[in-house]
């Protein structure tokens, strides 16, 4: 499990695998036999690795719910829950600034400078913009809107929903942890028709993760 290491570390610190935050992890872990030593390797932890429906992203869940286990995902839910309302704001505030027919997904390209452009020329969407950069979530304190936009990618980034390939050029791009945050959104809405802000049961967070 050697060669396996600072992919592992990276696993159990949290992170989340695509082929756009790591291709070549990607690429190792959509081979089955490199996923099978990797979950046997995990067993003994409780953990296991896990993917999204489509498998466009790796990362890490619970083998059993164990009161330590229960502890700990239930913060992590709690940390997704909250961003959610924040998240799913921004996807369709960059959907109408920037006119796209779909949400962000993996791969797309987005300049701050492109998308602040497009808010500056519509009041409408530079109030959204505003109320959602203020938001606990992106915790901006500034009233000038590059400012606010800048901090908003910031966290985003921080968050591992996008990526900055070029740290002097500001230009982002989406991750797989982008797919994660919409399959939960699914799962709440389709699968046990909750609104996005209640309080999760315990049989939803094994579900979810």
């Amino acid at each position: 499990m050697i060669e396996h290491g600072p992919l592992l570390e990276r696993l159990l610190a949290g992170d989340f695998i695509c082929a756009v935050s790591d291709d070549n992890a990607y690429r190792h872990l959509a081979n089955e036999e490199t996923r099978e030593a990797i979950d046997a390797y995990l067993r003994p932890l409780n953990r296991r690795l896990a993917s999204n429906e489509d498998a466009s992203v790796y990362f890490l869940a619970w083998r059993q719910l164990s009161d330590t286990a229960r502890e700990q995902l239930s913060r992590q839910l709690a940390d997704t829950v909250n961003s959610l309302l924040p998240m799913l704001e921004w996807l369709q505030l960059v959907q109408e600034a920037l006119g796209r027919d779909a949400l962000a997904a993996p791969g797309d390209v987005l300049k701050p400078a492109e998308f602040s452009a497009k808010c500056e020329d519509n009041q409408s969407l530079r109030e959204r913009l505003e109320r959602l950069a203020t938001d606990n979530f992106f915790g901006s304190q500034s009233d000038q809107l590059d400012a606010q936009v800048k901090q908003i990618f910031k966290r985003l980034k921080e968050h591992g929903y996008l990526m900055q390939p070029h740290s002097e050029r500001q230009v982002f791009v989406v991750t797989g942890k982008m797919d994660y945050l919409v399959d939960v959104v699914r799962f709440i809405r389709d699968e046990e028709n909750l609104p996005i802000d209640a309080d999760e049961d315990t049989g939803t967070q094994e579900a979810l993760l």
